[in-house]
């Protein structure tokens, strides 16, 4: 799964219209320069990539002060809009993916309705258990744990992020239950990750 298709996709569509430095600092605000390749070089690179690919429509707003290219602008097409929910969908369900691809999927899950939400987060947690309950079934040892020698960390390892990602999913789940977080058709929400004009702190 493409992370930095969710991203920018997201970032873009959170604006309605938005150009590259600004898609590039509500990145950043995020820290996904940290925990993904969104890196400034690759943020420009997939916004015409995108726009190639029909996802983003570009505006070309502003001619270069500096004799560069003219400033543009993105917005999200509506085989964009297809892609994005599609994403940010499979981001949420799935129980085998990169850290980076659930950490994106969260950013995002605003933009869902609550009841489609809980419903994929629930997908979710069930795929983490039928995982963990076919690590302890089909590939622990039969032997003791402590003659599993080092080899058995491993089972332990995977057992331990699968129950530890449940257990945090059942709280996403609930806290959206109790009405937390302004969701898709709840009204309006702030979009704005960095204010025009406000300078990044973390870039």
């Amino acid at each position: 799964m493409s992370v930095m298709r969710l991203l920018v996709l997201g970032a873009v569509r959170q604006h309605g219209r938005a150009h590259g430095y600004q898609v590039r600092n509500d990145l950043e605000f995020w820290g996904a320069h940290e925990w993904s390749t969104a890196k400034p070089g690759s943020i420009y690179h997939a916004l015409k990539q995108l726009a190639k690919e029909g996802l983003l429509l570009a505006h070309e707003v502003a001619p270069s002060t500096a004799g560069g290219p003219p400033r543009v602008e993105y917005e999200v097409t509506d085989a964009g809009e297809e892609a994005f929910f599609t994403l940010l969908r499979a981001g949420l369900r799935a129980h085998n993916e990169r850290f980076d691809v659930l950490t994106s999927a969260v950013g995002f899950l605003v933009d869902l309705p609550r009841a489609e939400a809980i419903g994929l987060l629930r997908e979710r947690v069930a795929a983490l258990e039928s995982w963990a309950g076919e690590v302890r079934t089909h590939w622990a040892p039969d032997s003791p744990p402590a003659e599993w020698g080092h080899i058995g960390e491993i089972m332990r390892l995977w057992t331990h992020q699968a129950e530890s990602d449940a257990q945090w999913t059942r709280g996403l789940i609930e806290r959206l239950e109790n009405g937390a977080y302004v969701m898709a058709g709840e009204g309006e929400r702030e979009v704005t990750v960095l204010p025009e004009g406000v300078e990044n702190p973390y870039a």
